[in-house]
């Protein structure tokens, strides 16, 4: 038996039919060169021929009295029936993203069968251009989107040349590194233990009471650190069905690191400002734009560089999205402040008060959630939006040349929208999920992202050529900035479902 962390334990009772909590990826090979026809047929047959499946992929719900199979407790089973897991599909002519979009959209809107391992794939053939696509889904009480990212990177490979590689089901959870051993011996360090984890407590407990404090304030007053549950009522709120739809945008990397470093700010905070205002637009055309700013919960990553394990290990911070701001320069300069507030608040927290701190900022929603009070359960942020770091180098599969990843998330009642983005091969990959009932029309979110970045390039453009101005007049040097953006265009053509 293996028990579930209280964390993951919580994804698995909130799971129903409309709030699934599973977590997804679509992935874009195209083929290798001079693949045969039969190219396909012959590696779905591989994917199915696994013999050995290891934790978590092998792992079942144990079913118990009342609850079902969402007691907090798996078990490995022996045979997992591959013909079940990985199954195979086919786009209708012309195979172009809309077909593509419309598939993983029905694909995740269905649930997982709690009685069974809690994972599924899709081989997609049929994809224009001469490739094809893989669409996973795992629940996320056994992967988070770093772990996954860790996972996929495992499975793959940098060399095109490689073939035989195993699937990621046959390739299982990697170790958790061990904590270092006391430098004065084992029996010393057991002694040192306890007194070791009694200090770390004491230093949680007080960390914890400040940040309390400090967010009970920022609920009061205006300073930029952002309070949870001030979230403005909106169209992202409310009850949710089953139903999701998937669309996507593309940039080039460099592009976003030349805004970031133009704009003083991070790539996350590229990535908030696309997303605050690309929704603002989306609201002033189909519903009502809040006084108050929009907010965004932010997933941090807890885990070390080498722990390569499964479940969920991720903090929680809220920055504002800046959507009740009208001028783009101010908007930026509002979720560079905000977001900076987040992180120092987060960083003054001793290391083992950093998870803890996400159930300050969650706890009471998913009490609500868990209550049954859905759409009436109080929200600490309006939309997720996340940045999960991926691979700099391009990967292959068996020969297959991956060429993008988009990751889809989970959706929450009050919580209508995530956005998650992956950095990939010197690109940067969006995935919006949203709940049609409440967000229809989805692409135009993603489209309206696009238009965004090219705004926020031209008034990033006209600040530092009026530095440049400045520098003229006084005799100096005229050359640009170091660091400006440059001027490619304002992305790859957003995709995204339709039906």
């Amino acid at each position: 038996m293996r028990t579930v962390s209280p964390v993951d334990a919580a994804w698995l009772v909130l799971e129903s039919r409309d709030t699934p909590m599973h977590v997804g990826g679509l992935f874009e090979f195209t083929l290798p060169p001079n693949a045969p026809s039969d190219y396909l047929k012959k590696e779905f047959a591989r994917m199915r021929e696994a013999q050995t499946i290891p934790p978590p992929w092998n792992l079942k719900l144990v079913d118990g009295p009342l609850l079902g199979p969402r007691l907090p407790l798996m078990r490995e089973v022996r045979d997992v029936d591959l013909d079940y897991h990985v199954r195979h599909s086919a786009l209708p002519h012309p195979g172009g993203q809309r077909e593509l979009g419309i598939l993983v959209s029905r694909l995740h809107s269905h649930q997982l069968d709690l009685h069974r391992p809690l994972w599924e794939v899709h081989l997609i053939e049929g994809l224009e251009g001469n490739r094809f696509a893989l669409y996973s889904k795992t629940h996320h009480s056994l992967i988070d989107g770093v772990s996954g990212m860790r996972l996929m990177m495992r499975a793959l490979s940098m060399d095109a040349g490689r073939r035989g590689m195993p699937p990621f089901w046959a390739v299982g959870e990697g170790a958790r590194r061990p904590r270092p051993r006391s430098e004065n011996g084992a029996g010393d360090g057991l002694l040192r233990k306890p007194l070791s984890l009694a200090r770390e407590g004491a230093s949680s407990l007080v960390g914890l009471s400040r940040a309390t404090a400090d967010l009970a304030l920022a609920a009061v007053d205006e300073r930029p650190l952002q309070a949870p549950y001030r979230a403005p009522d909106s169209v992202l709120g409310g009850s949710l069905t089953g139903q999701r739809r998937f669309a996507t945008q593309q940039y080039d990397m460099d592009e976003i690191k030349a805004l970031a470093r133009a704009g003083e700010c991070t790539v996350n905070d590229i990535v908030l400002y696309l997303s605050g205002s690309a929704l603002r637009r989306y609201l002033a055309e189909h519903a009502r734009v809040p006084d108050r700013s929009l907010t965004a919960g932010i997933p941090v990553n807890l885990r070390e560089a080498d722990d390569e394990s499964m479940g969920t290990a991720v903090g929680m911070i809220v920055a504002e999205l800046g959507t009740n701001i009208k001028n783009p320069a101010e908007r930026l300069e509002a979720i560079k402040r905000s977001t900076a507030e987040a992180k120092r608040h987060l960083r003054e927290l001793p290391s083992p008060a950093r998870s803890s701190y996400a159930l300050i900022i969650n706890g009471p929603y998913i009490v609500g959630l868990l209550a049954g009070l859905g759409s009436r359960a109080p929200i600490p942020f309006n939309a997720g939006v996340s940045n999960v770091p991926g691979p700099g180098v391009p990967l292959y599969m068996n020969g297959s040349r991956l060429d993008a990843l988009y990751p889809l998330s989970l959706l929450l009642h009050g919580n209508a929208l995530n956005i998650t983005c992956v950095s990939y091969a010197r690109t940067l990959t969006l995935g919006l999920t949203g709940a049609p009932d409440t967000l229809p029309h989805l692409q135009r979110l993603a489209i309206y992202m696009g238009e965004s970045l090219a705004e926020i390039r031209r008034v990033l453009l006209k600040k530092r050529g009026a530095k440049g101005a400045g520098k003229r007049s006084a005799g100096k040097s005229s050359a640009a900035a170091k660091g400006s953006a440059n001027s490619k265009g304002s992305g790859k053509k957003a995709r995204a479902a339709t039906g």
